[in-house]
């Protein structure tokens, strides 16, 4: 089995060699890797440039957005799962990759995901928030749930069955790409009960009251276009959990 990881930057000079390292140590055989860059301006490029020999493809050019350069790499990838990991993210350890892929394989799904550990973007072993993915399920879309994005890893015959992300989302196409994938194709699914990724603060979904507005507004969107019923009441229902996760994160090594 061959895994594409794609991995999308826009002027992420900060912390985009750390997110290469991550992908690059990780033990799986067989491992197609693709960087998809929006013609960055801030030595982005160059770091890329000096990991080319370990990297399969990259690209850098001007797009739409994350979605639209996700829709890129998607179309670039050969492998027969395809995972996504922001430019600000890394694997928490090097074998990731081989226990996602070892569950999939003997779970026979299309889908699978695991935790992730939202960490402060200037102090890594700060944690601000475990990000439960076990608590998903495809009921809960309504809710405003969904499974930690950059853990999940699809099938690729998956992506050829559902489309391209929608580049008309600022921040939730991936909130609808899996609504489609596990709400509306049912795709088969299996949960791994550990975090596999660290996210730095700061990020599209995690910057500030007014995303968070844009972002609830856009899952509502996202329910009903695909036949879901939701409303604002509804999705702030979840806000005593994620309350919970940052007072009293889960105990997690950093390392393990």
């Amino acid at each position: 089995m061959k895994v594409s990881i794609i991995t999308v930057s826009f002027n992420s000079a900060k912390t985009i060699a750390d997110t290469i390292e991550s992908v690059l140590s990780q033990d799986f055989p067989e491992i197609e890797y693709i960087i998809v860059d929006g013609d960055s301006t801030d030595g982005t490029v160059d770091i890329i440039r000096q990991n080319e020999s370990r990297i399969s493809q990259w690209i850098s050019e001007k797009d739409q957005g994350m979605y639209d350069a996700m829709n890129k790499g998607i179309a670039m990838a050969t492998g027969d799962v395809i995972g996504i990991l922001n430019s600000d993210d890394v694997y928490m350890n090097t074998h990731v990759i081989t226990d996602l892929m070892h569950l999939m394989k003997t779970q026979k799904t299309e889908v699978v995901f695991a935790d992730l550990i939202l960490v402060d973007s200037s102090n890594q072993n700060k944690v601000i928030r475990y990000y439960d993915s076990g608590r998903f399920h495809p009921n809960k879309f309504k809710f405003g749930w969904m499974p930690a994005h950059p853990t999940v890893f699809v099938k690729r015959e998956l992506y050829q069955k559902v489309g391209k992300f929608s580049t008309t989302y600022q921040i939730a196409a991936d909130y609808e790409m899996l609504i489609r994938m596990l709400a509306i194709e049912k795709a088969s699914y299996a949960y791994f009960p550990q975090p596999v990724v660290r996210m730095r603060s700061g990020g599209a979904s995690t910057s500030g009251i007014s995303k968070n507005w844009i972002l609830n507004q856009e899952i509502i969107r996202a329910c009903k276009e695909n036949g879901i019923y939701t409303n604002l009441f509804m999705l702030l229902l979840k806000v005593p959990a994620k309350l919970w996760d940052r007072l009293f994160p889960k105990r997690a090594s950093l390392n393990s």
